[in-house]
């Protein structure tokens, strides 16, 4: 039985992953369109996150990208790039290979490969998990990937287009052997848009079958879910995603003696509003809070009714009244987020 105290010292420990070494285990996962760099400073600032990854960067962009600031490659520029995963989607391993030379040559810790995405207008460019449909293409990338860069090399996949977990046994061997370090896996296949459980029994599957750090992702919404995943498959590690999202000091949370109180909802709310602003100016910054907006109320009881308010703002400064409004009366906090809210 993992214990709360043994489950914080394993998430904090480091892990080797290719010639670099994580500063912990607990990863927030990529999330298209949420992992930008004003959330990142956010979950930075409260600690205990051993590997931060980018937003979903298309590859064919970053070569003709200036600097910092080019679409999903995009950071702060304050922000340690060490600690800090760029990933890359595309389907021309040339083009990805060039592409992961300009994150290594920026600092990045390492360039993760995007064979997860089921989003439609992903698959018809035949990038995210369509590659899933054709291994050795998607090998290709992964080797031509290795041959380009000496940073650590992620691969995000899925179980693929069927439900057996062999096929996810043989990707994981195929990324490995074209040179892979490290494997993210969400055990869905393609099609999936959370519509059943992940079936994490195929995790210890991938695990026992390749040599390189395994790091399970899927429905981990509480430390006792997180505990199942790591005792069930005997994972290297664990991605948060939607839960980073609703609570972004949960890493600190879970890796240290941390406590969060009733007000960190509101000071981190304020705090994103502020930062995306900054860094993408008031109307896109409106915009890309309301995506956020809907994990924030999924903390509380009402959180349908406070999802619609917090929308009806024409600008951040709005959006902030609202904020203080609905979080300075004490709203009834869940134990767990409202996974409802999270589809």
């Amino acid at each position: 039985m993992i214990t709360e105290h043994t489950l914080r010292h394993f998430l904090a420990a480091p892990l080797s992953i290719g010639n670099r070494e994580a500063q912990g285990r607990l990863f927030m996962a990529p999330m298209a369109k949420l992992g930008n760099t004003a959330f990142r400073k956010i979950v930075a600032d409260f600690g205990g996150c051993g590997l931060l990854f980018s937003e979903m960067c298309w590859a064919g962009s970053v070569p003709c990208g200036n600097g910092h600031d080019q679409g999903g490659f995009t950071w702060r520029p304050d922000e340690d790039l060490s600690r800090l995963v760029c990933q890359l989607f595309g389907n021309d391993p040339a083009t990805m290979a060039r592409a992961a030379a300009i994150v290594a040559d920026n600092g990045f810790f390492g360039v993760d490969i995007n064979f997860g995405c089921a989003v439609a207008a992903v698959c018809k460019k035949g990038c995210g998990a369509a590659l899933l449909k054709t291994p050795a293409r998607a090998a290709a990338i992964v080797h031509a990937i290795r041959r380009a860069v000496s940073i650590p090399v992620f691969v995000k996949v899925r179980t693929g287009w069927q439900d057996d977990p062999r096929s996810a046994v043989s990707l994981a061997r195929h990324f490995e052997d074209a040179g892979a370090d490290a494997l993210t896996y969400h055990p869905r296949v393609a099609p999936d848009r959370r519509t059943r459980p992940p079936r994490w029994d195929y995790i210890g599957r991938v695990k026992a079958a390749v040599g390189i750090p395994v790091i399970g992702n899927g429905d981990v919404f509480d430390r006792r879910d997180c505990a199942r995943m790591l005792a069930h498959t005997a994972c290297d590690g664990v991605a948060l995603g939607r839960l980073a999202l609703a609570r972004p000091w949960i890493f600190a949370e879970w890796t240290s003696d941390y406590r969060p109180s009733a007000e960190v909802y509101l000071h981190s709310a304020l705090e994103l509003t502020e930062w995306l602003e900054a860094c993408y100016g008031p109307q896109t910054g409106r915009r890309r809070f309301h995506r956020y907006a809907a994990y924030l109320t999924a903390n509380f009881r009402y959180g349908h009714f406070m999802y619609g308010r917090l929308c009806r703002p024409p600008d951040l400064a709005g959006v902030r009244k609202v904020l203080r409004q609905l979080l300075s009366d004490d709203p009834e906090i869940l134990v767990r987020p409202n996974m409802r809210r999270f589809r």
